[in-house]
């Protein structure tokens, strides 16, 4: 076995592989002494082995038996016994990299090993899955192991309230899925008393089917957002206008970059649709913008295949694994532009109050870590942005699964035909099949052709996750035929029934490949679990997407010079390379797409940081007296360079504009005169600005209470930072969508942003502290009887503005 792992791994990882070979020994050596011990002594082991984590030992000293204690009290508990390659995943889990184990090696029962290690420094460990049921079934099946040796678990699904959510994140050990752990991130960075966050510090985190949720979701951004104000009207006329214009003609669509805009033929019919002179006028611009989502919404983005229409609402259709994704919409107005294509209500845009990419979140974490059965393939895209390396660990039977090459055929009908046929040959036999398509759409007429000939079938859609997930769990029964979208019910293992490896296993068809090999294998991996039996092949043609904008010209003229009739098949392993070319073709552009979004958020996440620490430091209880007399006294210095520069006369100083622009923020008008400054020299008059300020605020202070001066310090500070950081958010995602035009220019896109956004940041930070310093001089105070500090500091500074409409957590799918 190690001979195996040690061709598998590079030289990079070959000592850190003999450092596991031993360790492995070690830990077997223990079994037979750990065996003796009561359960008493088992769960006493817990302490202990935090008693001398306090005393100076490592999780790295502790770790053989850590991993024996685990081993042990999953063998009583659950009745399962981790074998040694499992032991070989935990350590890889430990050390802060992906373990690649396959379907059916027990990845579930791998991660409570490094997750008890781990969760011994009391910082709490993240376990991230891919929805609320794995969650929900992983926290409670593993739970009782935990339990076993004195941890406690925690779930964090949708719809807990605050008390259930803080309870969850102080457990030892806490599941969930990455939308809810991203959502309460930025919640905890919204909130105005610190005992409002749930989340502790992001201490070491294992994501379950790390590729989902690291690649496939990283183009989506976690976007929390209020009401905005922009009319829906225009979308209603857009919607109109667009299905009169010819494609080729008035739009083209560049189907590889999934890219799509209109001719300047194209654009006249619509200016004289619209009764608009020239349409890139700057009052123009939104319709300008709402063109050509409106074009994408009616060109590219197909029913039942991106999105599903359902009780009166657009529900995305996630791509990787057809599920349907409630609650999410599409940003930049597409969303709503899909919306007045299908008739139906339009809703208003969003304001962006908060957001972040998963991939800034989960590099926040102390230490990360992930398991799936398929990330090879993007292995340089983990080291690249994650850091993260992929061991490969080799299955604990051999593989018996058959991997036929692909069948290919002229027309989708001809493919469907073959399908058909072959799960017909294969059910009368008795074998259970699994047949993968890519689309909802694809499924449900593949359901259609086989209840015209009487196949019993399940259809998988992804709308209720336990429900997939029981389907999943019986597909490897005796003549079971299970059709899902992508691959539905990951997580979920499928057994064989009885007699089932004699008739070969459970045969699993493709009905069209995806632009990602990795989907693929996702497919095919479902099929010979732990030694089993088992067969897969692909079904093909060259009107399949892949197959048709990637290069099918090549096969297609072979097909034609051999006279091939439609219901002819190709089976070829060079088709299959070729295939295989498209595919990593389309998998480094996608890469590209999901590093070029991370280098603009990377920006965005600097600011993030900055903003967010200031912000936890004011929520924690700083004295913030010192930061506003520096900020007002800032504010002073500028303006004495500002109207009455050093490098000018005196006799060419501005006293009037400076004293006007002082009244703004902190004098009452007339309290210094120009006759008392007139005649003082430069430094006198910035010394009695300054000495004014600092009396005028420790008068306030006296007036109100020091103890009330800092809650309101604090209140006006934290409602002052979030308005403007909005905005901000607003101005960065509209710097975003123009500065592609900088490349005209000859001019770098990225750099051009890097620097203004430094502009913008540095002038928010700056209007920041004006606008706190303004608040505080000027805010009139009214005391109630009895004197409550929260209810008359509520009262104080309502004055500053209405209060946010209630926060509602929008995901938003990035546009690919």
């Amino acid at each position: 076995m190690f001979s195996f792992l040690e061709k598998l791994f590079g030289g990079s990882q070959n000592s850190q592989l003999n450092k596991m070979r031993s360790t492995v020994a070690e830990i077997n050596a223990m079994e037979d002494s750990i065996k003796q011990l009561s359960d008493a002594s088992l769960t006493a082991k817990t302490d202990e082995f935090k008693r001398r984590l306090n005393n100076g030992e490592t999780l790295d000293d502790i770790l053989p038996e850590a991993f024996a204690v685990v081993r042990e009290t999953s063998r009583r508990v659950l009745g399962m016994r981790h074998f040694d390659v499992q032991l070989l995943g935990g350590m890889v889990l430990h050390s802060g990299n992906i373990a690649e184990m396959k379907t059916g090696e027990g990845k579930t029962l791998v991660a409570t090993l490094p997750v008890y290690l781990n969760a011994l420094t009391g910082q709490g460990v993240h376990v991230i899955t891919v929805n609320d049921y794995l969650a929900k079934r992983d926290s409670e099946w593993m739970g009782k192991l935990y339990h076993a040796l004195g941890l406690s678990v925690g779930l964090i699904v949708h719809d807990l309230d605050f008390a259930q959510r803080k309870q969850a994140y102080a457990a030892d050990i806490t599941y969930g899925t990455n939308n809810e752990f991203g959502f309460d991130y930025l919640r905890d960075n919204m909130v105005i008393h610190a005992e409002q966050m749930v989340q502790r510090p992001l201490h070491y985190c294992i994501v379950d089917e790390v590729d989902s949720i690291l690649i496939d979701e990283a183009r989506t951004p976690l976007i929390i957002s209020g009401p905005g104000e922009r009319s829906t009207d225009h979308y209603y006329t857009m919607a109109k206008v667009v299905p009169k214009l010819i494609k080729d003609e008035d739009y083209t669509i560049d189907e590889k970059a999934k890219t799509i805009a209109p001719t300047e033929q194209g654009i006249a019919k619509v200016e004289k649709m619209l009764n608009v002179e020239n349409l890139y006028d700057s009052e123009n611009l939104e319709y300008n913008h709402l063109l050509v989502q409106a074009l994408r919404a009616h060109a590219m983005m197909v029913r039942d295949k991106d999105y599903v229409v359902k009780d009166g609402e657009v529900v995305i259709v996630d791509e990787f694994t057809g599920r349907l994704m409630f609650g999410r919409r599409y940003s930049d107005g597409l969303h709503q532009a899909i919306e007045a294509k299908e008739g139906l209500k339009v809703e208003r845009e969003s304001q962006t109050l908060a957001a972040i990419t998963f991939q800034n979140y989960f590099r926040m974490y102390d230490k990360l870590a992930g398991m799936t059965g398929t990330a090879k393939t993007e292995e340089q895209e983990f080291i690249k942005i994650y850091g993260l390396e992929v061991f490969v660990i080799p299955p604990n039977k051999q593989i018996q699964r058959v991997d036929m090459p692909d069948v290919i055929y002229k027309t989708k009908t001809a493919k469907y035909r073959a399908v058909i046929n072959e799960i017909q040959k294969r059910y009368a036999n008795g074998q259970p099949l699994l047949v993968g398509t890519t689309s909802i759409a694809q499924s449900e007429e593949l359901s259609r052709m086989l209840k015209k000939l009487g196949i019993p079938h399940n259809v998988l859609n992804a709308k209720f996750h336990e429900q997939e997930a029981e389907i999943v769990a019986q597909a490897g029964q005796k003549g079971q035929v299970t059709i899902a979208t992508n691959m539905a019910g990951r997580g979920t293992d499928i057994v064989l029934g009885e007699g089932v490896p004699e008739l070969g296993g459970l045969h699993i068809i493709g009905t069209e490949r995806h632009e990602s090999r990795r989907i693929d294998n996702q497919l095919r991996g479902r099929s010979g679990r732990q030694g089993d039996p088992g067969s897969t092949q692909f079904f093909l043609s060259l009107e399949d997407d892949l197959m048709r904008i990637f290069g099918s010209d090549s096969i297609s003229k072979i097909m034609d010079k051999l006279g091939m009739e439609e219901n002819e098949e190709i089976q070829s392993s060079l088709v299959t390379k070729s295939i295989e070319k498209a595919q990593k073709k389309v998998e480094n552009r996608n890469f590209n797409i999901r590093k070029y979004i991370l280098e603009y958020d990377d920006v965005m996440n600097q600011q993030r940081e900055v903003l967010y620490d200031q912000r936890r430091r004011i929520l924690m209880g700083e004295d913030l007296k010192d930061q506003i007399l520096s900020m007002t006294d800032r504010i002073i210095l500028d303006a004495m360079n500002r109207f009455a520069d050093e490098k000018l006369y005196p006799e060419e100083w501005d006293f009037p504009g400076l004293l006007k622009h002082l009244e703004s923020y902190y004098l009452a008008p007339g309290q210094i005169t120009l006759a008392q400054i007139e005649d003082l020299s430069r430094q006198d008059i910035l010394d009695l600005l300054l000495d004014t300020a600092h009396r005028m605020y420790e008068e306030r202070e006296k007036q109100i209470g020091s103890e009330n001066m800092r809650e309101l310090e604090k209140a006006i500070l934290l409602k002052v930072v979030d308005a403007k950081w909005m905005d901000h958010l607003d101005a960065m995602d509209m710097l975003k969508e123009g500065i592609g035009l900088r490349s005209y220019g000859q001019k770098n896109p990225l750099v051009e942003y890097k620097f203004e956004a430094y502009e913008m940041f540095q002038e928010m930070m700056q209007s920041i502290q004006e606008t706190v310093v303004m608040y505080l001089y000027h805010i009139q105070i009214t005391f109630m009887q009895p004197v409550e500090t929260e209810d008359h500091l509520e009262h104080a500074t309502s004055h500053l503005g209405d209060e946010p409409a209630p926060i509602e957590p929008v995901e938003k799918k990035l546009q690919k």
